[in-house]
């Protein structure tokens, strides 16, 4: 029997994570996470034979006791990490809260991933920040996603569905689509480039306001939604700041 750690797939907090332990033998592989409680177990019915994964522990399971353990923006470090950005604050019914410290892990701007089109749930959003709240923790990972968890397809709805109304924002990262609201709401995130670019046309929503960041990717993602929207038949505007290689909440910060 041999054992070694490594990351979880599911709770992953960088490359030096070792909260997975995974202990092979001749039965298989069995693998465990300490810190959120994933399991796995790989069966060998031979001794040639290749392991059938069997997953016993629900993502949803993990992603919904995070959201409900996490806090209304209002008064904490989320706050003034987007007022710092020049960020308008969401409502309070949109998908960003905050996630107070736990042990070695730090402040977080937590944000729900939802299907852009059914609006059903399908990962997390972390934003790492310092404890004043006035900039990210300045880890390696920043800003990350639920490990293992689907993002194409996905935006971060900053306004509910019931405001969308005729139109709509959209912009890459939170920042940018929170600077973006104070000229225009409701506005949504779309996490980054490919699914901007790939942002379905949407049933009702007759404009769209496209914030575009001013590099090769942004342009070229702004550029291909614009057309897909404009050949459907809808009104589409891109805005792009001024400044190459800044986004809208760079442009606004200086």
């Amino acid at each position: 029997m041999t054992t070694r750690r490594g990351a979880c797939p599911v709770c992953n907090k960088g490359p030096r994570d070792s909260a997975l332990s995974i202990t092979t033998d001749e039965r298989g592989t069995v693998s465990h996470c300490f810190r959120c409680g994933y399991v796995t177990a790989e069966k060998l019915e031979r001794s040639d034979a290749q392991p059938v994964p069997r997953t016993y522990h629900s993502w949803q399971e993990l992603a919904e006791y995070l959201w409900m353990h996490s806090l209304p923006i209002t008064g904490t470090p989320a706050e003034i990490y987007l007022l710092t950005r020049g960020c308008r604050l969401p409502p309070e019914d949109g998908d960003v809260r905050y996630l107070p410290a736990r042990g070695k892990y730090p402040h977080a701007m937590l944000a729900r991933v939802t299907d852009v089109v059914t609006a059903q749930p399908i990962s997390l959003h972390f934003t790492r920040l310092a404890s004043d709240g006035r900039r990210k923790a300045g880890t390696d990972t920043d800003k990350l996603l639920l490990a293992g968890h689907r993002k194409k397809g996905g935006c971060i709805r900053l306004w509910p569905n019931e405001c969308v109304t005729q139109g709509l924002a959209i912009a890459e990262g939170i920042e940018s689509a929170l600077c973006a609201a104070r000229a225009a709401t409701p506005v949504w995130a779309a996490i980054d480039a490919g699914n901007l670019e790939a942002f379905p046309v949407l049933l009702g929503v007759e404009a769209l306001l496209i914030v575009a960041d001013h590099d090769v990717a942004g342009i070229k993602a702004a550029q291909g939604c614009a057309h897909r929207w404009h050949t459907s038949g809808r009104e589409v505007r891109i805005a792009l700041s001024p400044t190459a290689g800044r986004d809208a909440a760079d442009e606004l910060a200086a």
